[in-house]
């Protein structure tokens, strides 16, 4: 208790001293920026007055017409209007004058997750919410004093248009799939094991990576509740079933999703099935020889019989598939339909995607009334894995703005010379996938999209340059993709239901490693040298 108390002091003491310098630094920068503008806006207004408005606006660059492509759907934070007072796009560009410190609340709120666990375990199980919404109070203020309405657009933005439908996604199949059950006698040996990672793996591109993790999750789990090392298995699900395995169609995975938005053909993806197979195929065949080390280090020979009659596989409350496909219709049709937008609080959002998340609530709800509750106590069923998602990620997406402001501003941006020295495919699947293992990937497959859009086919309007990238240019595309996927699995935050599986095996007694054990002992070790070998066959 003493322990937590004193870090929590700690922490308290360097907010401060944060916060005091980026409230100053911040209103600086903003002050240095506007009077910039100002002066620039006087000088062009003599200018035009003296040349009768003969020119008009200045030529777009290449990057800048790129960044101009993130203005359909899902377009990001910065592209929606929110650069100026009011959020009308006259002040100055919040990614190109941000510094990259300003990111230093995110990378506090990592910290968090990663160390409180460890030092002060009991003191984090009863205040990760408080936590991380000090983390996020800790960007908030500074920033609603350094740049008021601009800042109120982006924090409602991504709370609106990002963290809301977010949680309401994964609450519905979360819920749905808890009211799934698989009874009847499975033990988890390595070939079963393997199997039922496979058959995750593949369902993940048609109903969602958190689809996929959420329905399979329990029962995988519980198969295996007689052996002793489960971490491993949990983490090799979290890297194929929960992320890998969704790289086949927009279904499978936000970043595919978006750019099936952005004009990318619905089976286009499939392109990506090589690497799937080759990332996916080291892994399982890792997977299955960590398995039978384990299985034998244990003293097993074959899975111990349960007490009593052997009882023949079974699925109880099976309506709930229906609900499942509910969901999973629902997702793809609002990026097929257009309904025009709503207006809340000066954020635009498409009106089929508050359809769409009113819907996603109304199958959680009736799966609720349909599944009786000795079904989900059979389950083990709780709220605490989606409330602790649903508390931790408000702070992470919050204390982001700035990264994903700053990235967003392109070769304008504190980040400029990492885009601009992103050229080879294998850039592009490196530098997205690095950007993607702890930043929204969605967001991040955006950037190097609009990247490759305007490094090959600058001034292209979107409509004819997405065909050519698809065709010419496919490499690059391809290798944006994988990046973006492949990469969520890198740590538990890379991509959504990573926390969730995480969370539901500790539940259910799974020792997990903590937010940077599983990145050294498990990432490091069998997804990098996974991806070089990607890398070597497919982007060199």
């Amino acid at each position: 208790m003493k322990l937590g108390r004193s870090i929590l002091t700690v922490l308290l003491l360097g907010i401060f001293g944060i916060f005091a310098f980026s409230v100053s630094a911040i209103a600086a920068d903003h002050e240095a920026a506007a009077t910039g503008e100002v002066g620039s806006a006087a000088v062009v207004e003599e200018h035009d007055a003296a040349k009768g408005h003969e020119q008009g606006h200045a030529t777009v660059t290449g990057h800048e017409a790129a960044a101009g492509h993130e203005e359909g759907h899902g377009g990001g934070h910065a592209a929606e209007g929110g650069h100026g007072e009011g959020g009308h796009g006259h002040g100055p560009n919040l990614g190109e004058i941000l510094p990259l410190w300003s990111c230093i609340p995110f990378a506090c709120m990592l910290l968090s997750i990663a160390l409180f666990p460890l030092l002060a375990p009991h003191f984090w199980h009863h205040h990760f919410g408080k936590i991380s919404a000090f983390w996020a109070a800790s960007l908030s203020i500074p920033f609603l004093i350094a740049f008021k309405w601009v800042a109120v657009h982006e924090i409602l933005h991504i709370v609106l248009a990002d963290y809301v439908p977010f949680i309401i996604l994964l609450w519905a199949l979360f819920t749905v799939s808890g009211g799934i059950v698989l009874k009847g006698t499975l033990r988890g040996t390595p070939i079963v094991n393997t199997v039922m990672i496979l058959i995750g793996t593949v369902l993940a591109s048609w109903m969602g990576t958190t689809g996929a993790a959420m329905l399979l999750i329990r029962p995988f789990l519980k198969a295996n509740d007689y052996r002793k090392n489960r971490t491993f298995m949990v983490v090799f699900f979290i890297f194929l079933v929960a992320n890998i395995g969704g790289s086949l169609t927009p279904l499978g995975d936000p970043p595919l999703f978006l750019g099936f938005l952005h004009g990318v053909s619905f089976f286009w993806t499939m392109k990506i099935m090589p690497h799937m197979l080759v990332c996916a195929g080291i892994l399982l065949v890792i997977y299955f020889f960590l398995d039978s080390y384990h299985y034998k280090k244990e003293g097993l020979t074959s899975a111990p019989a349960e007490e009593g009659v052997k009882e023949p596989l079974r699925l109880e409350g099976t309506y709930n598939f229906i609900f499942l496909a509910g969901v999973v219709g629902a997702v793809l049709i609002s990026g097929i339909v257009d309904w025009g937008e709503i207006n809340t609080f000066g954020i635009h959002r498409a009106t089929q995607d508050w359809a769409r998340d009113g819907f996603l609530i109304l199958m959680g709800i009736l799966s609720l009334i349909a599944t009786s509750r000795e079904l989900r106590e059979y389950n083990e069923f709780s709220w605490f894995p989606i409330l602790e998602v649903a508390y931790l990620f408000i702070g992470i997406f919050i204390t982001m703005i700035p990264c994903l402001l700053i990235l967003k501003a392109g070769l304008q941006g504190e980040l400029g010379f990492l885009i601009a020295a992103v050229k080879e495919p294998m850039h592009y699947f490196w530098v997205t996938g690095a950007l993607s293992g702890f930043l929204d990937n969605a967001p991040t497959y955006l950037t190097f999209f609009n990247t490759a859009l305007g490094a090959f086919y600058p001034g292209m309007s979107e409509a004819q340059a997405v065909p050519l990238l698809m065709t010419e240019s496919s490499i690059y595309l391809k290798a944006i993709s994988a990046g973006a996927v492949f990469f969520g699995s890198f740590s538990y935050i890379g991509n959504a239901p990573n926390f969730m599986v995480r969370s539901i095996a500790e539940e259910s007694g799974t020792p997990m490693p903590s937010f940077f054990g599983y990145i050294l002992k498990y990432s490091f070790v069998f997804l990098l040298p996974t991806f070089v070998i990607v890398t070597l066959i497919f982007f060199l």
